[in-house]
C-alpha cells in the first residue's frame, strides 16, 4: 500500500454524516400518564424449566424471558411451580408482612428524629425473603441494603436490628455502621457495605474458598441493577465463571438507582440476566413480585451450585414502590402513577391471594395477622428505645472507637484512647457512693 493510500486526518469531513449522542431517558416523568403496554409480560407457566445440571447455554433463552408461576387466577402453574406446602407459604407470607411492618415503623422513627436514615424494601420483599428461604440456613448471604427480610427470616431479633438503626448503647456494631447496615456471623449474614457491589467479589471469594475446602456451603449475593455497571460486578462474574464458583448473583432490577432509571445501567439494550450469556454462566430472569417464581429460581440455582455446576445470575424484575431512602423524594423524577400501574402487582398481595385461592387463608386472617405484626414491631421498638435513640446520649463511649481495630493498639492511639476515657470521666463523673443508712 502506497503512502497516498493511508487515511489522513486532514481530509475534509463535510460529506460525513454528523454523529449523535444518546442519553437514556425514562418513559415517564412527573405528571406523565403511565402506560405499560410495551412491557412484555408473558403468561405464567409457559417458561421451560431445564434440569439443574444442564449446560449453561441451555438457560440463555430464559435470560430474555420472564419466569412466572402465579397466574391471573392466583393459581400456581407450569414447570417452575415449587409445590410448597401451605405452612411454608404462610411462613413466607408472614415474614414478608413482618418485614413491611418493620419498614413502616422504622420509617416513622426516622421522621420523628429517632434515627438519621432508613431504607425500605416495599414491593421487593419477595426478592429477598422468598429467595432466602430457598437457601440452606448456613449458606452465606452477601446482601445489599434492601435485604433486611433475609435477616428477619433467619430469626435475627428485631430489637437487635433496631438497636443498630438507633446506634444506641446496645448496638452490637458500636455505632460504627450507617443505620440499616446490619451484620450477623451467627446468621451467615455478611456485613452490608455502603460501597456498591463490593459484596459480589466477596461472595465469589467465599464460594471459591468453600469449594477449595470441600465445604457444602454456597454463597448468594444481592445487588441492584444500577450496581451492575460497577467494575466489581464484572470482576466477580469473571472469577466465578473461570473458577466455577458455587455462587448465586441476584440482580434486583427495581427500575431505579436512586433517581437514575435502569437505562443508565444498560436496560435499553437487553435484560440484566443477559449478562450471564457473555460470561458463559447460567442465567434466569424471573418475575420478582411472584414469590413462588423467585423461590423456584433461587432453589434451582442453589441446587445447581451444590452439584458443582457453577454460578447462576438471576435478574429479579420488580419495582421500587417508594423512595430510594428517607433522603429521597421520587416525585421529583418519576410519575406518581408508576407504582400504581405496575403490571406485576404487589408481592404480598399476590401471595395472600394465592393462599386464599387454595382455601388456606382469608382476608380476615390477613387483617388479624397484620395487626399482630404491627404490635410485635411496636413492642420491639419500645424495648430498643430503652437503650437510647439518636442524639440522646445513650451510645457507646467514645473510647470504644479504638477497640476491635488493631490486634495491638499503637502507642499514639493508646494515648488518644486514654485521653477520651479521662475526658468522659470529667464530663460524666460517676455518682458518689451512698453511705450506710442511719
Amino acid at each position: 500500500m502506497g503512502s497516498s493510500d493511508i487515511p489522513r486526518s486532514d481530509i475534509p469531513r463535510a460529506n460525513r454524516p454528523p454523529l449523535s449522542f444518546h442519553v437514556p431517558e425514562p418513559s415517564f416523568r412527573p405528571g406523565d400518564t403511565v402506560e405499560y403496554a410495551s412491557l412484555n409480560i408473558p403468561a405464567a407457566g409457559l417458561q421451560p424449566r431445564p434440569d439443574e445440571g444442564c449446560d449453561a447455554h441451555d438457560t440463555h433463552p430464559l435470560c430474555l424471558d420472564l419466569i412466572r408461576v402465579l397466574g391471573d387466577d392466583h393459581r400456581a402453574v407450569g414447570p417452575w411451580d415449587p409445590r410448597l406446602e401451605a405452612d411454608t407459604l404462610r411462613r413466607m407470607l408472614r415474614t414478608m408482612a413482618l418485614t413491611r411492618a418493620f419498614d413502616e415503623r422504622m420509617y416513622r422513627g426516622q421522621r420523628q428524629g429517632k434515627t438519621s436514615f432508613y431504607m425500605k424494601c416495599t414491593g421487593e420483599e419477595a426478592t429477598s425473603i422468598a429467595a432466602g428461604m430457598a437457601l440452606a440456613g448456613d449458606d452465606m448471604v452477601f446482601p445489599s441494603y434492601r435485604q433486611q427480610g433475609i435477616l428477619i427470616a433467619r430469626g435475627y431479633p428485631l430489637v437487635e436490628m433496631i438497636n443498630q438503626i438507633y446506634s444506641n448503647r446496645a448496638d452490637k456494631l458500636k455505632g460504627r455502621q450507617l443505620p440499616i447496615m446490619y451484620s450477623s456471623r451467627d446468621h451467615s449474614f455478611f456485613t452490608i457495605s455502603g460501597n456498591l457491589a463490593t459484596q459480589l467479589p466477596q461472595a465469589t471469594g467465599f464460594a471459591m474458598a468453600s469449594a477449595i475446602k470441600g465445604d457444602s456451603r454456597i454463597a448468594a449475593a444481592w445487588v441492584g441493577e444500577g450496581s451492575t455497571a460497577e467494575g466489581d460486578f464484572h470482576s466477580a462474574l469473571t472469577f466465578a465463571a473461570v473458577y466455577n464458583a458455587p455462587v448465586i448473583f441476584n440482580v434486583v432490577n427495581n427500575q431505579w438507582a436512586i433517581s437514575s432509571f435502569s437505562g443508565f445501567a444498560g436496560s435499553e439494550r437487553t435484560t440484566f440476566a443477559a449478562r450471564a450469556i457473555g460470561y458463559g454462566i447460567a442465567g434466569l430472569r424471573v418475575d420478582g413480585n411472584d414469590a413462588l417464581a423467585v423461590y423456584a429460581a433461587e432453589k434451582w440455582a442453589a441446587d445447581r451450585a451444590r452439584a458443582n455446576m457453577g454460578p447462576t445470575l438471576i435478574e429479579h424484575f420488580t419495582y421500587r414502590a417508594e423512595g430510594h431512602s428517607t433522603s429521597d423524594d421520587p416525585s421529583q423524577y418519576r410519575s406518581a402513577a408508576e407504582g400504581k400501574e405496575w403490571p406485576l402487582g404487589d408481592p404480598i398481595n399476590r401471595l395472600k391471594l394465592h393462599l386464599i385461592a387454595l382455601g388456606e387463608w382469608s382476608e380476615e386472617q390477613q387483617a388479624e395477622m397484620d395487626r399482630g405484626l404491627a404490635e410485635e414491631v411496636k413492642a420491639a421498638t419500645k424495648e430498643a428505645e430503652k437503650n437510647g435513640i439518636l442524639g440522646h446520649g445513650l451510645h457507646h463511649p467514645f473510647a470504644t472507637m479504638f477497640e476491635d481495630v488493631f490486634e495491638e493498639l499503637p502507642w499514639h492511639l493508646k494515648e488518644q484512647s486514654e485521653q477520651a476515657i479521662r475526658e468522659r470521666a470529667i464530663k460524666w463523673p460517676e455518682p458518689a457512693a451512698k453511705g450506710p443508712a442511719a
